[in-house]
């Protein structure tokens, strides 16, 4: 699959699946969310084997190794032939920290929570949380 020593960015997380389609992955470029090496690229960028892509998906940054080059879609399975996702352990954590805060928001539709609601929730997120403070109902 590897096509030459070089292959648009666009075209490449198109085909190792970052972006669901070519066109999705251009504009990503062109709102300055892809960059290598500390500088915003075009969608036109030629990337090579060995360079580290860096997409900005708030509230991270991931960063993927290229391995090896791909210009056509290819399966998931495939995909970790292509690409080493090297995000650092500190941004990971933030992800988590992200995902665990959202799912403490209530779910739609239940309406404002009671102020006993507030307050247990606001015990939580504190870390005071004791399961003897609880009353039973």
């Amino acid at each position: 699959m590897a096509v030459g020593n070089s292959v648009r960015i666009d075209k490449f997380l198109w085909a190792v699946r970052l972006f669901k389609t070519r066109s999705i992955s251009a504009e990503a470029c062109k709102k300055n969310r892809v960059s290598m090496g500390g500088q915003w690229v075009k969608s036109s960028r030629m990337v090579k084997v060995g360079e580290v892509i860096e997409i900005r998906v708030p509230p991270i940054i991931r960063s993927y190794e290229i391995l090896d080059l791909a210009e056509k879609r290819m399966g998931a399975k495939l995909v970790s032939g292509f690409i080493k996702d090297v995000t650092p352990a500190d941004q990971l954590e933030t992800l988590e920290l992200a995902k665990m805060a959202h799912n403490l928001s209530r779910p739609k539709g239940l309406g404002r929570p009671t102020k006993k609601d507030r307050r247990d929730l606001d015990r939580l997120q504190e870390g005071d949380w004791n399961l003897e403070d609880e009353n039973p109902d």
